[in-house]
């Protein structure tokens, strides 16, 4: 088995996140990912109309950058180790900031199930979600089907998610670790590269809870493939992976340089 983490876009790409609900404090925070070319990440972290302070991926003590969220007004940080670090800020941005590492302890997060052959090539996508006020890491494995040397010439239409990996954090453990979790709570999750997010199931007309709805997030923008070639639901409860929409749904192609999203209604927000 050979996993690959997902190749970046040439063209930038951002993702906003705030804590939930918006807090209109003057002590709220926003940040913004930012991913451009050749990998190069910064995390942006601004009060709104005052101040705002930065950090590169690979500058130390931040490690490879995959994701961000916050939780309880606090804002963490997964790394491509599986290490999740959280930023503490002083009430004005512009002082030191304390960039510290609460979860170390990364063998849950390689963990790969039994039930995927061993001789298929993935590439992983990771997530990370608060959902019902706790921190979650999601686990995305698209399966390549044919030879890496196709993947590179024909990348999308070879590949298929198969399944999901969902580990929670455990902040009240001493050390804190990740902890495999099998439920939601009757969440329901909405994944993607510009943004995640959970609801309760019963928020959501039509949604299931323990399920993670998922789109085609993935494509680099030079290529126009299906914008849902890979948007699906995947049932925590039995692992099954069903289509998001019929094929006679989905739109022939798509136009311009967009990848597919979620849109929430401002009141979930």
């Amino acid at each position: 088995m050979r996993f690959y983490y997902q190749s970046n876009p040439e063209q930038f790409l951002y993702k906003l996140v705030a804590p939930s609900p918006l807090d209109s404090s003057p002590d709220s925070l926003v940040a913004a990912l930012i991913i451009g070319d050749g990998n190069m990440k910064r995390l942006c972290v601004s009060q709104p109309s005052i101040v705002t302070c930065s950090f590169r991926f690979n500058m130390r003590p931040l490690p490879d950058l995959l994701d961000v969220a916050f939780l309880d007004g606090k804002l963490y940080v997964l790394s491509g180790s599986g290490k999740l670090f959280i930023l503490e800020f002083c009430k004005n941005l512009a002082s030191n900031s304390n960039i510290k590492s609460i979860i170390d302890d990364y063998v849950d997060f390689l963990h790969v199930p039994e039930c995927f052959p061993r001789e298929e090539m993935y590439v992983l996508k990771f997530y990370l979600v608060e959902c019902g006020g706790g921190l979650l890491v999601v686990k995305r494995f698209i399966r390549v089907m044919g030879p890496f040397v196709m993947a590179r010439d024909n990348p999308f239409g070879n590949t298929q998610t198969v399944g999901f990996d969902v580990l929670k954090a455990d902040l009240h453990s001493n050390p804190c670790q990740w902890r495999r979790i099998s439920e939601l709570g009757g969440h329901a999750l909405f994944v993607g590269q510009h943004g995640s997010k959970s609801l309760p199931a019963t928020e959501c007309c039509g949604s299931q809870e323990d399920c993670i709805y998922f789109v085609f997030d993935y494509p680099r923008t030079e290529f126009s493939p299906n914008p849902c070639h890979d948007c699906g639901v995947y049932n925590m409860r039995n692992g099954s992976v069903t289509p998001l929409m019929s094929e006679t749904a989905a739109p022939a192609h798509h136009a311009g340089q967009w990848r597919s999203t979620w849109v929430f209604h401002a009141a979930a927000v």
